[in-house]
């Protein structure tokens, strides 16, 4: 018996093989977990999103494209879902986005408007947006979850807007938690140590910042996939099913160093 046997949801976010999305995944189906997927609009992007999926021994993936900044596209994929399924059980959030130009040290008080609207948009909004087409989906509770980073919580060099659209997605989870909590649905976040997914790249000195944390986390280690994949499970089965409107940091330990 897994822990997420019978359970249906929506993981939004697989980019390939490294993404945190791609590891979720990896252990919700371990547990047993029937997943959906989108992928970025676009030949390129499906097939990428595509070829991620099937190393995860899937057949005949439910693969739909979305483009979380339209709402129609929203309305679409939702209305989709609850077409062919009736219902699903979790949902998983793992996309962000801003203009890596503007992700490198001493430029975020130059960060132009179109810029900072558009990482909030994409990398914050979407959660509440995607939260409130999935909860009537909940018919039976559920949960949802969230990935953020540490640079929510301090600056962290050459984050940038990132961060501060972090930590609105951090606190847009309480709030929806407070939202959907009389609804048997819980919503939490994950913290994810650095790990080198194709945005993470795009963070200047990122690098420096996995040795850092190697040297620097109470484990002496980065965080790997696996690590946050079965964190993931853990928000999104019954185990956890007294705790919501958390932010659980899965970073080495590194969240609660003071230096």
């Amino acid at each position: 018996m897994g822990l997420m046997d019978d359970k249906r949801g929506l993981i939004v976010g697989i980019a390939n093989d490294h993404s945190y999305a791609y590891f979720i995944a990896e252990s919700l189906l371990r547990e047993g977990a029937q997943c959906l997927f989108t992928h970025l609009p676009g030949e390129k992007m499906e097939r990428r999103c595509a070829k991620a999926i099937q190393q995860l021994g899937i057949e005949n993936p439910w693969l739909a494209p979305l483009d979380a900044a339209s709402d129609q596209e929203l309305d679409r994929v939702f209305a989709k879902i609850a077409s062919d399924f009736g219902r699903i059980d979790f949902l998983v959030h793992s996309i962000a986005f801003a203009d890596k130009d503007w992700l490198k040290d001493g430029l975020f008080v130059k960060t132009p408007r179109g810029v900072f609207t558009q990482a909030m948009d994409i990398s914050a909004y979407t959660y509440v947006a995607m939260a409130d087409r999935a909860a009537p989906l909940m018919t039976d509770g559920g949960a949802m979850i969230a990935m953020s980073y540490y640079g929510a919580q301090k600056a962290v060099p050459g984050y940038n807007v990132m961060g501060v659209a972090k930590a609105a997605l951090e606190s847009a989870t309480r709030y929806l938690a407070h939202d959907l909590g009389p609804r048997n649905i819980r919503v939490n976040a994950i913290s994810g140590g650095p790990l080198r997914t194709m945005s993470a790249l795009a963070v200047g000195g990122f690098s420096e910042i996995l040795g850092w944390v190697e040297k620097k986390a109470p484990l002496r280690r980065n965080v790997t996939g696996r690590d946050v994949g079965d964190a993931a499970v853990f928000l999104l089965s019954d185990l956890s099913a007294g705790v919501t409107g958390q932010i659980l940091h899965v970073d080495c330990g590194y969240s609660v160093i003071g230096l």
